[in-house]
């Protein structure tokens, strides 16, 4: 089944509810969709883990003319045949000044679109 609706979401974050699905296949097509998207899997446990996209050393150097967005995504099971997925941004996008700032905004509202396609 997938995606069965939006439970929470802000400028920073948003947390999607799925059914019919395992908590395996949703973490392999969400490992898939941020590849494709660029990012790189930093770290985390299984349930919790870390994309990072760009390079935060040139975002420091170059501020908004270098891209670079941290994300940590949590899939949890909520209840029998019931998963939820929370995506947070780690990053403020202060170092880009204010056009930084509204890329990670805007990066957060396209990963909420992608999302609720999986």
């Amino acid at each position: 089944m997938g995606f069965t609706g939006n439970e929470l979401a802000t400028p920073e974050m948003f947390r999607h509810v799925y059914k019919g699905i395992s908590k395996e296949e949703l973490e392999r097509k969400v490992n898939e969709l941020l590849a494709s998207w660029g990012y790189k899997l930093k770290g985390g446990e299984s349930g919790q883990v870390i994309f990072e996209k760009g390079s935060r050393t040139k975002r420091i150097l170059l501020g908004a003319m270098a891209k670079y967005f941290k994300i940590s995504v949590c899939t949890t099971v909520t209840g029998p045949d019931e998963l939820k997925c929370e995506v947070r941004s780690q990053s403020t996008g202060f170092s880009g000044g204010l056009i930084g700032i509204n890329q990670m905004k805007t990066e957060i509202r396209n990963l909420f679109m992608a999302f609720q396609n999986l």
